[in-house]
């Protein structure tokens, strides 16, 4: 069971059946971070991808803040219909377009088609450390990030992620973010004198 914190549905509880194996991000670590992105982006006019969304602890946070374009990846059957049985119940419908796949493959297969302001990603915890650079590359190099967005990758403290476009990470207790930035553009002037 989680609840969701802020918005439309505020305070809203959400209990997904007791044979499902997830963990949700916890309430203290989500008012976290919806804090820091709220002081940055205006959630009504955001596009937000949401990957291993679980349940959708995540996207059902977006959709209550008013984001109207949040795309849900899950695996599992009975998650994804899950979120959409509740985005129907909650009137998010329209908000929320889940689809079902392996994260890895969807991002192979829709690469250069859409980018977002925000990309956000809790793998499961046991996911081995290369496939955290694996994610990192498809994301970034694919264009998934607009170039005022970010990469969010929720992970277990104890594991750092070394990369160039790293701009933070915020621990919450066993929990950290992971923020990059979107790869830069080169900028090229052919005709600038030297």
């Amino acid at each position: 069971m989680y609840r969701i914190i802020s918005g439309k549905w505020k305070a809203k509880k959400i209990a997904a059946p007791k044979n499902f194996d997830v963990r949700p991000t916890t309430d203290f670590a989500k008012e976290a971070l919806f804090s820091i992105l709220e002081n940055k982006y205006d959630m009504q006019s955001i596009s937000v991808l949401d990957l291993f969304a679980g349940i959708g602890s995540i996207t059902f946070e977006f959709a209550s803040r008013g984001c109207q374009d949040v795309i849900s990846v899950e695996l599992n059957p009975k998650h994804t219909s899950f979120i959409n049985s509740t985005a129907s119940e909650l009137d998010m419908s329209k908000q929320v377009n889940v689809q079902r796949g392996d994260v890895f493959d969807w991002l192979k297969k829709f690469r250069n088609k859409k980018s977002f302001e925000i990309v956000f990603s809790d793998a499961p915890f046991e996911m081995e450390e290369k496939k955290y650079y694996e994610l990192l590359s498809l994301v970034l190099n694919n264009k998934y990030v607009k170039d005022n967005g970010v990469l969010i990758i929720e992970h277990q403290s104890r594991m750092k992620l070394e990369h160039p476009n790293l701009v933070d990470t915020r621990k919450y207790g066993n929990v950290s973010f992971s923020f990059f930035e979107a790869n830069k553009e080169a900028n090229k002037d052919d005709n600038q004198e030297i």
